[in-house]
């Protein structure tokens, strides 16, 4: 991918930022005051009705039309985004004005397009939780590298969860094989929905936030999300298992409300996101520990593969930086 895809997509989304804000202002001027309307959060956007939480009644509610009036280079309504709506009859609204973005979880769409358009996955979120087993299956850690990077590039701060703790008779090996995550900076909570360990820690970590949740089949995520909260885990996978027909799409993602405040979104699709708006040269950059490395080597347009002079690579030879995390740098930047 060149300088030209990553260029795209930063002038999508600054593009639509500005046509957003202009639509916002545009739809309430004279229309309806503020007042009038409710305030309301997506938990699933969707072409026939976007559904909202309103407090603790869910309302599905279409798009005012001069929201559509001019072209967007985004996604107009997306999962997680805060509106404000008015009701038209009941179960049933309009959203007249979406809010500005915090945050979001987006990749250039793909496919192709004449103009580059912005895909968001979900709105608003305020970190990444991804779930791996300590075993069956065995953990596929360049898998946590390539979500970690993701995260790194929507600046999502990122937990690690490493379940399935109780499979482990020697809990120091299960460590090991996470223990480097922890060096560089990523809390890494471990847990066991059978024991209970740690799924109080992580209950902490998800109350009063929005969380992306991914990471492979067979985690334990549905257990794990039902020892958080009871049903929450089998409802979660039903929906998975009728919308994405095992394709683990990120077309349905839902936000699903934690008693005690906070909503997770599961988005399996993450899995298989590729690096849409990363610029080849960038990509050391969503490596953290490679961070104080990159101004001192001697190229600048460093790939930190082959390059003499490389401060990366004395950094590996000297057990700074992990082999096994340079190698997944290695293969990524190959495209792997």
């Amino acid at each position: 991918m060149g300088f030209t895809e990553a260029s795209a997509l930063q002038r999508c989304k600054e593009d639509a930022k500005s046509v957003t804000n202009c639509q916002n202002a545009a739809s309430v001027q004279g229309v309806h005051a503020l007042s009038e309307l409710k305030m309301g959060i997506v938990l699933q956007a969707r072409g026939g009705g976007h559904r909202v939480q309103d407090g603790d009644s869910i309302v599905s509610c279409h798009v005012r039309g001069k929201l559509k009036k001019d072209r967007l280079y985004t996604d107009l309504i997306a999962t997680g985004d805060r509106v404000h709506w008015r009701p038209i009859r009941p179960g049933r609204g309009v959203i007249e004005q979406v809010l500005p973005r915090e945050t979001q979880l987006s990749r250039l769409r793909p496919g192709p397009q004449r103009i580059p358009l912005e895909d968001v996955i979900v709105a608003n979120p305020d970190q990444a939780v991804f779930i791996f087993a300590i075993r069956d299956p065995e953990p596929h850690l360049r898998l946590l590298d390539r979500l970690l990077v993701i995260a790194e590039n929507n600046e999502l701060p990122a937990i690690i969860c490493a379940n399935k703790i109780d499979l482990e008779d020697d809990e120091r090996s299960a460590h090991d094989m996470f223990d480097l995550y922890e060096q560089i900076g990523y809390p890494v909570i471990y847990t066991s929905a059978r024991t209970g360990q740690g799924v109080g820690q992580l209950k902490e970590r998800l109350l009063g936030k929005l969380s992306v949740l991914s990471g492979p089949s067979g985690a334990g995520k549905s257990s794990l999300l039902n020892a958080i909260q009871p049903g929450l885990g089998l409802e979660v996978r039903e929906i998975s298992e009728v919308t994405g027909k095992g394709r683990h799409t990120t077309v349905s993602v839902r936000l699903w409300p934690l008693d005690g405040g906070g909503y997770v979104a599961d988005t399996p699709g993450l899995r298989e996101a590729g690096f849409f708006d990363i610029d080849p040269e960038e990509l050391a950059w969503h490596f953290v520990e490679m961070r104080p490395y990159l101004s001192d080597c001697h190229f600048s347009s460093c790939t930190h593969t082959h390059e003499p002079g490389c401060a990366v690579k004395v950094a590996v030879e000297a057990g700074d930086i992990s082999e096994e995390r340079y190698d997944s740098y290695c293969r990524l930047l190959e495209g792997q």
